[in-house]
């Protein structure tokens, strides 16, 4: 798979997961896809397979109003890219012991997308 197949597959992910277009994420990942989430080193959500994905993207989908990942560096491996991420959201919710709606959270991150077969086979977030 070229860096520029890539690119515009982890783009397109990036778009419909900006505008909360959950069949849009679905359709480019792999059956059997992984998802890790890793904040402050500690593993806060995992996934095995489209339907787990699907239903963790969901979730997720009404804690915020609105959300944005903008990629600021973006590195090529011959199976996978790691991109810098700048991640603005909004609450839609109160979190308990947390903060309220409308809170807007500004966070860096990484995320590392692996591919198979031209799909996102494993997608590793870390805040």
């Amino acid at each position: 798979m070229s860096n520029s197949d890539k690119q515009t597959l982890i783009d397109r992910y990036l778009v419909a997961y900006n505008s909360f277009d959950i069949g849009g994420m679905l359709a480019l990942l792999s059956p059997d896809v992984r998802f890790e989430n890793y904040s402050g080193g500690q593993l806060t959500a995992a996934t095995s397979g489209v339907d787990e994905f699907k239903q963790l993207a969901e979730q997720s989908k009404s804690l915020f109003s609105e959300r944005e990942q903008r990629i600021t560096k973006l590195t090529f491996n011959q199976d996978s890219a790691i991109a810098d991420i700048a991640y603005r959201g909004k609450l839609a919710a109160d979190v308990p012991d947390g903060p309220s709606a409308g809170t807007v959270l500004d966070l860096q991150g990484q995320s590392e997308f692996s591919f198979v077969g031209g799909q996102i086979s494993k997608i590793v977030d870390r805040s």
